[in-house]
């Protein structure tokens, strides 16, 4: 059967589609990317993924809801909370009336990356899907020139409210001061095969969430799963989802306990650090690949 993914070109959203389109592949369905509602063959069965976004700016994609087989719709809040949800990248563009339209449909399933709060009052039931690790494109490289202490891979993420930026720049600054060999690269231009040789060959991967993820902490970003399916060792700020998915791995919101960390993760042995690392890769594997998510998509 066909399926139809969105062809999002950049940030997030490009790697987030790309791994499901991979775990569809990999599972023997016909992907097909879209750019606009015409790129939808409607004339024999399909089913497609869509966000709430798309529909909101451009209501001519309900055509394709309606005949698809099943729609997965990744549905946004319809509210949130100050100052995050005077900003459209937090809640839903959808009308009212789309979206009752939507919710008395069948063959739509309604789903988003964060754990369940208060914030889908107008949608019928959404379901959990958190980000996973792309199991099919993120193959590991070994690479010994790419072999820090700790390393970071990423964007300045800016959210609408800028509010990450400050947030690496007080981490970052601490471990600049701290004798590490810190391999931390931001707006770099990084190759995807360097990210994944850098990610894989480093002692340990920190992770830094956006300040709404802090403070609500339900939902965390697909770094969290790379890092642990590409290295398997890893800290974090604080952030709830990564508790309740990754009770084991080392947390706070102090710089200079992340730095810590850093130092006493490195002073392992390698057979400890060996071991922690398969753990949590043969963890991904199991329960958070692309794969596995397309799986709980397909049982709602």
């Amino acid at each position: 059967m066909r399926v139809y993914t969105p062809d999002i070109p950049e940030h997030a959203g490009h790697w987030i589609f790309k791994g499901y389109k991979n775990a569809w592949n990999k599972m023997d369905y016909e992907v097909i990317p879209y750019k606009k509602p015409i790129d939808i063959d409607t004339t024999s069965e399909y089913m497609m993924m869509i966000n709430d976004t798309f529909l909101g700016t451009d209501p001519s994609y309900l055509s394709s809801v309606k005949k698809s087989k099943k729609a997965f719709i990744q549905a946004q809040p319809n509210n949130f909370p100050q100052p995050w949800g005077s900003h459209p990248n937090f809640v839903s563009l959808a009308s009212d009336n789309l979206i009752t339209t939507l919710n008395e449909m069948e063959n739509v399933h309604l789903w988003s990356f964060a754990d369940k709060g208060d914030f889908h009052p107008k949608w019928k039931e959404v379901h959990t899907v958190p980000l996973a690790y792309d199991s099919i494109d993120y193959a590991p490289i070994k690479d010994q020139a790419a072999e820090y202490d700790i390393c970071y891979v990423g964007g300045w993420a800016n959210n609408g409210f800028d509010e990450k930026k400050k947030i690496l720049i007080e981490n970052f600054m601490h471990f600049k001061k701290s004798g590490l060999n810190c391999g931390f690269f931001i707006n770099r231009g990084v190759s995807h095969q360097q990210e994944l040789a850098i990610l894989h060959n480093s002692k340990v991967c920190i992770n830094i969430h956006d300040a709404y993820q802090r403070a609500l902490g339900l939902d965390t970003n697909e770094r969290t799963f790379k890092s642990l399916g590409l290295n398997g060792m890893m800290i974090s700020d604080e952030v709830g989802q990564i508790h309740r998915l990754f009770p084991s791995v080392r947390t706070s919101n102090n710089p200079a306990d992340l730095v810590e960390m850093t130092r006493e993760i490195i002073s392992l042995s390698e057979k400890e650090a060996a071991d922690i690392k398969e753990e949590n890769r043969q963890l991904i594997m199991k329960k958070h690949t692309y794969i596995k998510r397309v799986e709980q998509l397909l049982s709602l």
